[in-house]
């Protein structure tokens, strides 16, 4: 007996209220939400239905079940960006990856849908997330994260009638809620503008390779306001009148695929090859930000895109580097959020070239204003949470603050104070992502610190507990066979300064801190940081500690509370630009012999790491951390913890700028026997490498080796002989 598929239940009634929706979207050039609450079988079966029935052609599901060749993963959602659909289809089921969730619903076009399938709204907060994954520190699993995020998602959507129709498994359909009047405002313009924004923005981008030098543009708006088109026209209309050359740069070329579409359409006989535009003698050509720092590429005017998702370092390089820039990204972003771009960036264009313009970009283009979706898409996600205004905050001084820890449930049943604090991290961070905001109510082991004047947030922290690894996890991790997700200060003392002792110690690790941008330099984020360390220490951690990219203002602001460097990062950190930093006071005891040991480690060694893999720090801060080694001398004589990283360095299981001060102090021991212990090429790749500081290519050239794969070969084997004669 063949089986057919039943046709599903809903049919008639289901394909009424997707019309109707869909005429009401259409007509105002609205986005609508439909949320499918059921369980995760209903909710595909249902799904497929209404796509059916909306008859729409460009529908992308963002699932895990999907299996057709226009599904995406969560994880690989990003790729749409600067794409458009007429429906997006993403299972919560998969995972509720809120930053997946905040770039998609931007994909939807005017008149489109964004169907949400996940469980009951009342139930969702119970329900095992797997995008809960990125937040679960060990010991926890996503089976034991806290539904707070969710629970607040649920409550949004169910306060937004007019942005989401909600349709429950087992109840009837609701009905569909009227729109208010809107006029539709997309497309206002004729011609090659679509809203008098951006004609505006055109002028002004094609000023300022027409204006004075070093007078930068600053150009800012939220999702589907045309701002990358914007780049494109201007690029375009000034490519036809003068022979020009202008470089285009973003975190990846897909992020200005926009900007070349509208190159071709204003200049269709242009040879175009993938992020190149020919045009006669004139060329468009993109270059990615850290190509564009390492050579040479001459350019009359260029680009930034996305400029929010752009190391800072990288960022002033290109400001000191070319005389005529267009910077121009998200205020909302996913990678990067513009406000914190402003206000972090402002003083860094304020000193070099304090002639720089900003505009914002507010007309939507691809959606009328006042969008629904948008609208519910901000609050879900506090994608617009500011602090308190400036005057409301003007008069505070550390002497009428109140300073206090926030409990995560407080902070999901108090919007106004949640805003708050998000709103200064926002302001505070470059990258501050929705993910962020799951983390905040949900994140295992976090504690919330605010400085409050007369109720407003002046001043946050937040504090993750790590450590405290069992004897069978430690010995894992020492050898590199684990690596728990979270813990960075215990694990970077173990593997990085062969701290073993230091897995069973409670560390307090600050996370963020971020001070009102009205109120900074007043004092209010050391005292905040001292109330952290009074309570911390109460609590019964042994060490607090912190990790940031080092920066000339950033790192006197630790030392002066004394907490001290005790561990570099040696390759810059992406979003920031800079080398990292990990800096630790002892709270305890324990925590005191642990640190005496790292501060000891850290001086000993500062200086080859100084010589090699950071001969590119900034020189102001090379000088601020010999300064706080107190000029301690650097010592030849092995000691038995460099043995120790010697020896787990010839087995693999650390990194070579892990071992380089003891391999380095292993050499000089072992001068007179080099020759006699090793061969001819272990013996000259030791040199060249350890002694010289070569660079690895270099090194590999010299030798004829494949690259530094091969050469760590050598590196480890002629380390393996040497420690035979030194552990005998």
């Amino acid at each position: 007996m063949t089986l057919t598929k039943p046709p599903f239940f809903y049919d008639a009634e289901l394909s009424a209220l997707v019309n109707k929706l869909l005429s009401q979207a259409q007509q105002t050039s609205h986005r609508h939400m439909i949320v499918l609450a059921g369980d995760a079988g209903w909710c595909q079966s249902v799904g497929t239905q209404l796509v059916a029935l909306s008859k729409l052609l460009r529908v992308t599901w963002v699932s895990s079940e999907q299996q057709d060749a226009d599904a995406v993963s969560t994880n690989t959602a990003k790729k749409l960006l600067g794409q458009e659909r007429d429906v997006i289809v993403f299972d919560a089921y998969s995972g509720f990856d809120p930053d997946a969730f905040g770039a998609v619903s931007g994909v939807v076009c005017g008149g489109g849908l964004l169907v949400l399938l996940c469980p009951p709204l009342t139930q969702w907060e119970n329900i095992n997330d797997p995008a809960t994954e990125r937040i679960a520190i060990w010991p926890y699993t996503t089976e034991n994260i806290s539904g707070r995020f969710l629970r607040r998602v649920a409550r949004v959507i169910n306060a937004s009638p007019a942005a989401a129709t909600v349709i429950e498994q087992g109840a009837a359909l609701p009905a569909v809620h009227r729109p208010a009047n809107v006029q539709n405002a997309v497309g206002a313009l004729n011609g090659l503008f679509r809203t008098e924004d951006q004609r505006v923005a055109v002028a002004a981008i094609e000023h300022v390779l027409h204006g004075c030098q070093r007078q930068p543009l600053v150009l800012m708006a939220n999702r589907g306001r045309g701002k990358t088109v914007a780049l494109g026209i201007a690029a375009a209309r000034l490519l036809q009148t003068q022979v020009l050359h202008v470089v285009v740069t973003a975190p990846r070329l897909a992020a200005v695929q926009p900007l070349f579409q509208q190159v071709e359409k204003i200049l269709p006989d242009a040879s175009v090859h993938g992020g190149r535009v020919q045009w006669g003698e004139a060329s468009i050509q993109f270059v990615a930000p850290d190509m564009l720092c390492l050579s040479t590429v001459p350019a009359d005017l260029l680009l930034v895109d996305e400029a929010a998702a752009i190391p800072a370092t990288l960022l002033q390089q290109l400001l000191s580097r070319y005389s005529r820039i267009v910077f121009s990204t998200t205020t909302h972003g996913y990678e990067g959020t513009g406000r914190g771009f402003a206000v972090r960036f402002r003083q860094t264009l304020n000193e070099q070239t304090p002639g720089w313009k900003q505009m914002t970009l507010h007309t939507p283009i691809r959606w009328a204003e006042n969008d629904p979706l948008e609208n519910l898409v901000f609050k879900a996600l506090l994608l617009d949470a500011a602090g308190a205004a400036d005057e409301q905050v003007a008069t505070a001084r550390m002497d009428n603050v109140v300073l206090e820890k926030i409990n995560q449930d407080e902070l999901v049943n108090n919007e106004p104070l949640l805003a708050q604090i998000f709103g200064l991290l926002v302001v505070a961070h470059y990258r501050t992502r929705p993910n962020d905001l799951r983390n905040l109510l949900d994140g295992p082991g976090l504690s919330v610190y605010v400085s409050r004047y007369q109720g407003q947030v002046v001043a946050t922290a937040l504090v993750v507990t790590e450590g405290g690894f069992d004897a069978s996890l430690a010995e894992a991790i020492f050898a590199s066979r684990r690596r728990p997700r979270g813990h960075l200060i215990p694990q970077s003392l173990m593997v990085h300064a062969g701290l073993k002792e230091a897995a069973g110690l409670c560390c307090a690790r600050v996370m963020r801190i971020a001070v009102h941008p009205a109120l900074r330099r007043k004092g209010l984020g050391r005292q905040l940081l001292r109330y952290i360390k009074d309570d911390t220490a109460k609590r019964g951690a042994d060490l607090l500690g912190a990790s940031f990219g080092a920066t000339e203002s950033l790192l006197p602001f630790w030392l002066r509370e004394n907490m001290l460097p005790v561990r570099m990062g040696f390759r810059r950190g992406h979003a920031s630009g800079a080398y990292s930093v990990m800096v630790l006071l002892a709270l305890s005891a324990a925590g005191e012999k642990i640190h005496t040991a790292a501060r000891d480690r850290f001086k000993r060694d500062l200086r080859q790491w100084l010589a090699d893999p950071l001969q590119a720090l900034d020189m102001a801060i090379s000088a601020i951390l010999l300064q706080s080694v107190d000029n301690a001398t650097e010592t030849v004589s092995l000691q038995q913890h460099d043995l120790d990283m010697l020896l787990r360095f010839s087995k693999g299981e650390r990194t070579y700028e892990d071992a380089l001060a003891p391999v380095w102090r292993l050499l000089i021991a072992a001068d007179g026997q080099l020759a006699g212990l090793l061969t001819d090429i272990e013996h000259g790749v030791l040199s060249a490498k350890v002694l010289q500081k070569q660079p690895w290519a270099s090194v590999a050239r010299q030798f004829g080796l494949a690259g530094k794969a091969e050469v760590l070969i050598y590196l480890r084997g002629g380390v393996h002989k040497l420690l035979a004669v030194a552990m005998p």
